[in-house]
């Protein structure tokens, strides 16, 4: 059902590019360095990250894919890779994982934590905006934390211990601004850059997509992006070579109808009524150096389907 709701999001974002592509700019990074506007926040994505991105949304996975399976651990006004040491600077995040995630969070201190995905060397810290449903908070149901060679498996990498970056588009203006994160309701094959009116009996669910290629270099960047990049096909680009697994982040809330909304930014003041399209999420690896190359090298490389104990269940 993952694949077939990917593969319908392909669909629709190829037409949203296609109809965008020839009247609009090429498109580029929208940073000004400074953190009172929120900058960091901010993404223009370049038609070809866009078509790469929906490509990949597509892409089956027919093995080279393990698994976190992770809970909300606590909702805070924090964000420890754009406002580092700001304690409540930012928008309401809904963080997954590690218990001990905060503005101040280092590599160190995630190490020395705990966490509630399993399995439990996965100490890493993940963190979406907050939804929010007529007003009110919502918690998360589930979040699946998916490590997957789609980009020419054999040669993927462990992310390095430490690296940190940032997806999606938070001050998306339209839909078509955000090609990185998706909407369904849970059995349905229909797909949405914005928020879906999920019937009753459903559930609404996000899948956000995270980038395939390295720098080599460096574990975080101005923008928090930079280090990181889009695989064309089966290729990185020269300027960031070295493969690693994409992360997708299938989120589940346990929520239906309408009246839907995230924690957002607007003209430089946290909001929580920002519109759907506006998802993004971010990533610190802390796992378990060893335990994560060992899944790597098993299920990436090695071209199989495991669980979260890093171990083949399919083929």
């Amino acid at each position: 059902m993952r694949r077939i709701l990917a593969a319908a999001a392909a669909a629709l974002f190829f037409l949203t590019t296609a109809c965008t592509s020839s009247g609009s700019p090429s498109g580029g990074h929208e940073h000004t360095g400074g953190k009172g506007q929120h900058a960091a926040h901010a993404y223009r994505f370049t038609r070809a990250q866009t078509a790469a991105i929906t490509a990949q949304a597509a892409a089956p996975v027919r093995g080279s894919e393990f698994r976190a399976e992770c809970f909300s651990s606590h909702r805070k006004g924090d964000d420890p890779i754009v406002f580092p040491g700001e304690a409540g600077r930012s928008h309401i995040h809904e963080f997954y994982g590690n218990r001990t995630a905060n503005a101040s969070s280092t590599l160190e201190s995630l190490s020395a934590g705990t966490t509630n995905c399993s399995p439990q060397v996965d100490l890493s810290s993940y963190w979406t905006p907050t939804v929010y449903k007529d007003g009110v908070p919502v918690a998360p149901e589930k979040v699946t934390v998916y490590y997957q060679g789609i980009t020419d498996h054999t040669r993927a990498v462990a992310h390095p211990r430490g690296l940190r970056y940032v997806v999606g588009n938070a001050l998306a203006t339209s839909p078509d601004q955000n090609p990185a994160a998706r909407w369904s309701c849970v059995g349905q094959p229909e797909s949405s850059r914005d928020f879906m009116n999920c019937p009753a009996g459903t559930k609404l669910e996000n899948y956000l997509d995270f980038p395939t290629c390295w720098d080599g270099k460096r574990l975080d960047s101005t923008n928090h992006r930079d280090h990181m990049a889009y695989a064309i096909g089966q290729t990185c680009p020269s300027t960031h070579p070295v493969v690693v697994p994409r992360l997708e982040l299938l989120i589940t809330y346990p929520v239906n109808g309408g009246g839907l909304s995230l924690a957002g930014t607007r003209n430089g003041t946290n909001v929580t009524d920002a519109p759907g399209y506006t998802f993004h999420g971010d990533f610190f690896n802390a796992w378990d150096e060893n335990e994560l190359q060992r899944r790597v090298t098993t299920c990436i490389n090695g071209g199989y389907i495991c669980g979260t104990d890093g171990n083949p269940i399919e083929q």
